[in-house]
């Protein structure tokens, strides 16, 4: 054998190293995997009693690169375990076509949350909610007219056992059974709001075993709910805001034994357009966190860090409230990562009650550089109008749905012969839609105020009739879930006589702003603003990378994208006014920006902001004006249909009446308070039919009501008819207090056989807006137009 050269021979020493290395390593025992299971009183971690202090963040709502930094930031709150949603549609945008890489690539998430010595509680659906469109449900499922969502239906339920599957292959290997972090996996969500059908939440489960996950499973529900779809083989947690003491109270009548846990201990709430940014209040939410850490009971903070709803995933509450795209939530770490004074007093509060054994908390990581530009003026504009896609030719338009659409714009045009004046009907319009008669706007629709009508004008020649329909998020929460988007049918033009205009053609074009739309734009160079619909493009010069807030206080309403990211909606009637822009998505020098918008700027101009604008309101700007029409009390001759005192506590009240009762508007009228107070409050209303079922929300709006906060908090009349418990309808107090009697009136759509109601009040340590007496009425003539 020759003798070896020097270079040989250091590469056969350093080669003989890393093989001894590898034999050492592979002799050594395998590391010991940790165990965790449900005890009679305890959660148990290697046979350990644990208390689960877990924070909720969503991976899709925060970019990638900063998925360390903000499970870092839960960690140095006091964290031991972080909540991970799964959102269906999100992996499956189209079916059978799944995608894991990426902003989507939920196992490396967990893997990071494991290397940061955090535990992972997973919540996979199939529906989550979360104020995410459809609750994560995909759109395509509506393609189906018959489907029943979050049902026994096959079909639903064929979807559901693939995509499960689906989720099985990527994070079953990540069980703590397998050396992982997951310890726990929810099976649906929140359902006793939605029904009540033990079998189907088997059915679930039986399909998250199927697909491979052996951790403890666990379900949740609200206090008012636990019992709706309870099942002994499904740990059973609550979800609260406040009150702790009576929801665990409730939740021993169906866990005689076993560790307490608030599945959602909400530190905030989520903000809808139009409506007063939320905080949260610091003081309830401390005295309740300190209340479960010092009687054992675990908790999951819902948000520890909400961050943002990017790109069109912002969902609606019900009956349509929709939701903005910072998901800010007044929660402890802010939306950009940043610590707030909820971070530093729930920091506090979790250090003087650490567990046994349990060293000091880690300190919080820095915060991501933030930076500025100056003004910046958009002068590229390319009219929607004359950016169309080829169209789809029919006789009977539909939704966006049946034109496999999954969201954004839908034009519907037609042509009418010369004729009088006709009055455009339709059966609903999800969500807004903007009327044309040859290129010229003549008006709107809003679904807020299911405003479906407008007025066509006597024609002399023939007439181009555009429909211009945008949608928002599909509805999020409860029955409303069916939200298909653009116009609901039938679609009339009606004349004086009441007959009906019957269009021989209509031409559907499909505007989903893909790529390939943004990338090949018709421009026209302008210095002006404009009212029409379209899409201004510009660039923004940046000399350095950091975290923007775009302010866009100046443009009315539609979505933006740098580098072709899609940052979210935006609106000008607020709370939000600007846009969080991740460094990551920036780059030095040219920055390219698209901006839709729907009804004009006030001026085309961009600016970057190093902080946001969370909370101003701009009512005046609404194109639509106001959210409800103006309308007086009719009840002075009225006989009530029903007088009562309701119990002076937190719980879900329902009352039955004598007879059932027939009519389209159910009016409250409170009569005094426990308090002797002026306020006046409703966590949520249900109303049922004369089957005792609840009445669906999805065409009820708020047909009046006397007082309500909408300065200093959200108190607005809606939070009482969207279905969740949390947040309230309260009476105005922080200006021009009203005394009792105070009046809420629902419009139901439509005239209801109503045999009773169900009434929560504002939940809290106080008796503050808690009615006591009051009186019902329900009827045809309740309220009456002014003129």
């Amino acid at each position: 054998m020759k003798p070896l050269k020097p270079k040989q021979l250091l590469k056969f020493l350093i080669g003989t190293i890393l093989f001894s290395l590898l034999l050492i390593t592979s002799c050594q025992k395998p590391q010991t995997k940790h165990t965790f299971e449900i005890g009679n009183e305890h959660f148990l971690l290697d046979s350990i009693p644990y208390q689960i202090r877990c924070g909720e963040m969503h991976f899709t709502r925060v970019p990638k690169e900063y998925w360390r930094h903000r499970i870092q930031m839960i960690k140095s709150l006091g964290m031991n375990t972080v909540c991970a949603y799964l959102f269906w549609n999100f992996h499956e945008r189209t079916p059978g076509e799944y995608t894991w890489e990426g902003q989507a690539d939920i196992a490396q998430f967990c893997k990071i949350a494991q290397e940061e010595g955090m535990w992972v509680i997973l919540r996979p659906g199939p529906y989550t909610c979360a104020e995410w469109e459809m609750g994560g449900l995909p759109w395509w499922l509506l393609k189906n007219d018959n489907i029943k969502l979050r049902t026994k239906d096959p079909l639903y339920i064929k979807a559901s056992q693939n995509y499960l599957n689906e989720v099985g292959k990527v994070l079953a290997p990540l069980q703590i059974t397998n050396g992982g972090p997951i310890i726990m996996v929810q099976v649906e969500n929140e359902y006793g709001f939605y029904a009540d059908d033990a079998e189907y939440m088997g059915i679930i489960k039986n399909a998250i075993v199927d697909a491979g996950f052996n951790v403890p499973l666990f379900s949740c529900n609200p206090t008012y709910h636990l019992k709706k779809g309870f099942r002994k083989d499904l740990f059973p947690v609550v979800n609260f805001g406040s009150n702790p003491e009576e929801a665990f109270k409730t939740l021993r009548e169906i866990l005689p034994q076993g560790p307490l846990m608030c599945g959602e201990f909400y530190s905030g709430w989520f903000d809808t357009w139009g409506t007063p940014h939320n905080s949260g209040n610091i003081d309830q939410y401390l005295k309740d966190m300190e209340y479960m850490l010092q009687n054992d009971a675990s908790f999951s903070i819902y948000m520890a860090h909400g961050g943002t709803t990017f790109g069109f995933w912002a969902g609606a509450d019900r009956p349509f409230k929709s939701d903005v795209s910072s998901y800010d939530y007044g929660a402890p770490v802010s939306e950009a990562g940043w610590i707030t004074e909820k971070f530093t007093k729930t920091r506090e509060l979790i250090s003087k009650n650490l567990m046994p054994g349990e060293s000091e908390l880690p300190e919080p990581p820095k915060a991501n550089p933030t930076i500025t530009f100056p003004s910046v003026k958009l002068t590229n504009f390319a009219p929607l109008f004359n950016n169309l896609p080829t169209p789809i030719v029919t006789n009977n338009p539909k939704t966006m749905e049946y034109y496999d659409q999954a969201r954004g714009t839908i034009l519907y045009r037609t042509t009418l012969e010369a004729g009088d004046e006709s009055l455009l009907k339709v059966e609903a319009v999800h969500d807004f839609a903007w009327v044309f008669v040859d290129g010229k706007k003549i008006g709107v629709m809003d679904r807020r105020k299911r405003n479906f009508e407008i007025l066509i004008p006597k024609r002399d020649k023939k007439t181009t009739i555009d429909i211009l329909v945008h949608a928002m998020g599909r509805i999020n929460f409860g029955p409303e879930i069916h939200d298909r988007k653009g116009l609901i049918a039938p679609i009339q033009f009606l004349v004086k006589n009441k007959t009906s205009l019957q269009p021989k053609e209509w031409q559907i074009f499909n505007i989903a702003y893909e790529d390939e739309m943004l990338e090949n734009l018709k421009y026209e160079s302008t210095n002006t603003t404009k009212t029409s619909p379209g899409i201004w493009n510009g660039e923004i010069t940046l000399d350095k990378i950091g975290d923007i807030f775009l302010d866009v206080s100046t443009w009315g309403k539609g979505v933006v994208w740098i580098n072709g990211h899609c940052l979210g909606r935006y609106w000008n009637i607020g709370p939000t006014q600007t846009m969080y822009v991740p460094g990551p998505w920036l780059k030095k020098g040219k920055n390219e920006v698209f901006i839709l918008d729907l009804i004009g700027p006030e001026d085309t101009v961009l600016k970057g902001l190093d902080k946001p604008i969370l909370n101003d309101l701009q009512p005046n700007k609404d194109f639509s004006k106001a959210i409800r029409p103006i309308v007086k009390l009719n009840i002075d001759k009225l006989t009530p249909t029903h007088k009562g005192q309701f119990l002076n506590e937190d719980k879900m009240q329902t009352i039955q009446f004598s007879k059932i009762t027939k009519g389209r508007f159910f009016c409250i009228e409170a009569l005094s308070s426990f308090d002797k107070q002026p306020l006046a409050a409703i966590a949520e209303m249900d109303i049922y039919n004369a089957e005792n079922k609840p009445i669906s929300h999805q065409n009820w709006t708020v047909a009046y009501v006397s007082s309500e906060e909408l300065f200093k908090e959200n108190g607005s009349a809606e939070n009482a008819i969207d279905g969740q418990t949390f947040n309230y309808w309260q009476s105005k107090w922080s200006s021009n207090k009203a005394d009792y009697p105070h009046y809420f009136i629902i419009d139901l759509g439509k005239n209801e056989d109503i045999s009773s109601f169900r009434y929560v009040p504002k939940s809290g340590n106080t008796s503050a807006g808690k009615i006591k007496d009051y009186q019902i009425f329900i009827g045809n003539d309740i309220i009456k137009k002014p003129y």
